[in-house]
């Protein structure tokens, strides 16, 4: 294992600090928004010459862009901004995301034996694809290498498994309560109603592992491609990290945000499934944990706070240029967000990550009601479409670091299943928008 700097090491510890601190502002005792905001950018810029190029420039683009519209704000408007918190923007996303991590000290996931068995052919694909995205809901991108690591013991992975691994991970976005893709939408519309985007986003996904099995089988010779089985017992601890949320969310802590539930809940499980074997080892397991996986994720921590920046310093001119008068739209109804969703999932496709149409579109719209749960719902689609298609999305980036597959060849072969996709989603909307009385 590569030995970390001092420097990354103080990295991962700020991070850990400001995970404790989050954890901490929940009894309501001490407002923590501001040390936990400063404690991961203070980690992001120990970490800044680490992330990879591409990210760097654009946190860096995003983060100018973001400071310029401020300060065109205040001195061409006169706009009053409060400027110790203007990086306070998805700093709890960034920390239930550090949160999620700690899943990976649970159990076997570090270890080499993998659950499930190898099979070949075209149910092995559709077992890689269930595989992964069931564990992915809770795992997130761990499960991608957890997956792809098994698969890729024999020899290099082939198309069709990459882009297995690749879909399987970007389809949970769907409707996976403990995704990033879900905390943000939660940020920007709070009182989205979770049980309308699940109840049209799970079918979604599950057309999405039928589409890339049978698109796959047409394409590739899989006779020989080898697939990984997702054992039964593997999915007992998403399953019960799922009824555990909803146990907390419903009855045991309704005042908190499902995503504030998730950042406390999984690292207190991690460490409750450790401890069994004594304090010097969890403690050694959490010091690792910090100290090499915590500064890895420093490309999404980059990416969320500058984007929460820009999107901050885009909304404070809009609202300081128009006197808090103007909106793109009028109204959010079926046709804006069919429109939303294909502007988010094209600028994917150049090469932004999703995050960042969805949380400018957000800023220029007013969202009330019911538009809220569709907007959510639009932008989850566009999450899950956009990072599988986007050649510089997280997933293509870590299968290219990992595995050798090049992000835009990753675009090339996801065309179809981007452009099939597309039409079930605005049926999808349609539908979800005829629901709620916003078509």
């Amino acid at each position: 294992m590569h030995e970390s700097s001092p420097r990354q090491r103080i990295a991962g510890g700020l991070i850990l600090l400001a995970l404790a601190l989050q954890i901490a502002g929940f009894s309501g005792a001490l407002g923590t928004t501001l040390a936990v905001s400063y404690a991961l950018w203070l980690a992001v810029a120990l970490l800044w010459r680490d992330i990879p190029a591409r990210s760097r420039r654009q946190a860096a683009v995003l983060i100018a862009l973001g400071l310029i519209m401020l300060l065109t704000a205040r001195l061409g408007y006169g706009a009053r901004i409060y400027w110790p918190g203007i990086i306070t923007r998805n700093a709890f996303v960034v920390v239930m995301l550090v949160g999620v991590s700690f899943i990976a000290l649970i159990g076997t996931q570090g270890n080499r034996k993998a659950p499930g068995k190898r099979v070949t052919g075209t149910g092995g694909v559709l077992r890689s694809w269930a595989g992964v995205h069931f564990l992915g809901t809770i795992l997130n991108l761990s499960a991608v290498f957890m997956v792809g690591d098994r698969l890729s013991r024999r020899e290099p992975l082939s198309t069709p498994q990459l882009l297995a691994l690749n879909r399987g991970l970007s389809s949970a976005a769907l409707w996976s309560p403990f995704f990033a893709s879900m905390g943000v939408m939660i940020a920007l519309v709070p009182n989205m109603q979770y049980a309308y985007v699940a109840l049209a986003g799970f079918p979604l996904a599950m057309c999405a592992g039928l589409f890339t099995t049978l698109e796959l089988d047409r394409r590739f010779d899989l006779d020989e491609v080898d697939g990984f089985s997702l054992a039964p017992k593997s999915l007992l601890m998403p399953l019960c990290m799922a009824v555990l949320v909803m146990l907390f969310h419903f009855w045991l802590t309704p005042g908190l945000s499902i995503v504030s539930i998730i950042t406390f809940l999984l690292p207190s499980v991690a460490l409750a499934a450790n401890l069994p074997r004594g304090l010097r080892y969890t403690g050694y397991r959490i010091y690792q944990h910090s100290m090499t996986r915590l500064p890895a994720m420093r490309g999404e921590i980059s990416l969320f706070l500058a984007a929460g920046l820009f999107t901050l310093g885009l909304s404070t001119l809009v609202d300081a240029a128009t006197q808090d008068t103007w909106t793109l739209f009028d109204r959010f109804g079926l046709p804006q967000a069919m429109a939303s969703f294909i502007v988010i999932v094209l600028s994917a496709m150049i090469g932004l990550h999703p995050i960042i149409g969805v949380s400018t579109l957000a800023s220029v719209l007013s969202l009330e009601g019911n538009a809220q749960t569709l907007y959510a719902f639009v932008g989850l689609t566009a999450w899950g479409v956009g990072t599988a298609v986007g050649p510089l999305s997280g997933i293509n980036l870590s299968l290219q670091g990992r595995y050798g597959i090049s992000g835009y060849r990753m675009m090339k072969h996801n065309l179809g299943y981007a452009g099939a996709m597309s039409l079930l989603v605005l049926v999808a909307i349609a539908g979800l928008a005829l629901l709620l009385g916003q078509a």
